[in-house]
């Protein structure tokens, strides 16, 4: 089994094309989208578009949500950006996506956590900067996921693997089009990352599961310019660079 899973695409357009072209050459049975498909101040419209298409198997993240169950006050500015770009009809069509999928009676996927899409499953924000969680909060986060052999996971852009003793495999593909919390005004103190578009194949041999990680080089120039166009610097610095040293 082969199953290619991308995550947190953020309206990023280019790297999402690179990302499935390149899953078109890996002989995979299927792609999962784990969500946050088009919230970012880049292509909402055409990343719904090309995604609309495809009709891969995707779950809901908080962002998909919050463009439909927040007033436009209480959205973070790149929400904002996106609202404008789409209709009512195809934020409630984000909206309607499930929050969690069973890909298999073996493999779960989700956004953030099994509970709550808001909080990441394997990392803790302590002092600014974004470290691993110690087990015992995995395992508590987990909840009854705790069972399953894999559970497959986004929202924190970290590409990872980690195997919980006596738990699942959870496997974070990374973000496919934002490097980095650029909207956060402490993120230039998370951890540098790079630019590259970001996805995970999940893979079984032997009945044992494993993961093959990748950073693809796509046009983040022209990513970054949109960026620009759009009236977000901060953004515009984090996808040339997968850092922002700005304010």
């Amino acid at each position: 089994m082969r199953i290619a899973v991308i995550s947190d695409i953020h309206s990023n357009l280019p790297a999402l094309e690179a990302v499935l072209a390149d899953i078109a050459g890996r002989a995979v049975d299927a792609t999962v989208n784990l969500g946050d498909c088009v919230a970012g101040p880049l292509w909402p419209a055409e990343t719904m578009a090309s995604l609309a298409a495809l009709r891969m198997v995707t779950v809901r993240g908080n962002h998909d949500r919050w463009l439909y169950d927040r007033p436009p006050e209480r959205l973070p500015p790149v929400d904002r950006f996106a609202l404008t770009q789409l209709s009512v009809a195809q934020c409630l069509e984000l909206h309607r996506l499930p929050p969690s999928i069973e890909l298999s009676p073996e493999v779960l996927a989700v956004h953030g956590t099994p509970s709550d899409d808001s909080t990441y499953l394997t990392e803790e924000t302590v002092n600014n900067r974004m470290i691993a969680a110690m087990t015992p909060l995995v395992v508590e986060r987990l909840g009854a996921a705790m069972t399953r052999e894999v559970v497959l996971c986004g929202h924190s852009h970290r590409q990872s693997v980690t195997q919980i003793p006596g738990g699942p495999l959870i496997l974070n593909p990374g973000t496919v089009g934002c490097p980095v919390f650029a909207d956060i005004p402490s993120a230039n103190r998370i951890e540098p990352r790079s630019p590259h578009a970001r996805y995970a194949i999940l893979t079984r041999r032997g009945g044992r599961w494993g993961a093959e990680l990748f950073a693809l080089d796509y046009d983040w120039d022209k990513a970054s310019a949109r960026a620009l166009e759009t009236g977000f610097p901060r953004w515009a610095e984090s996808l040339l660079t997968g850092s922002v040293t700005t304010g």
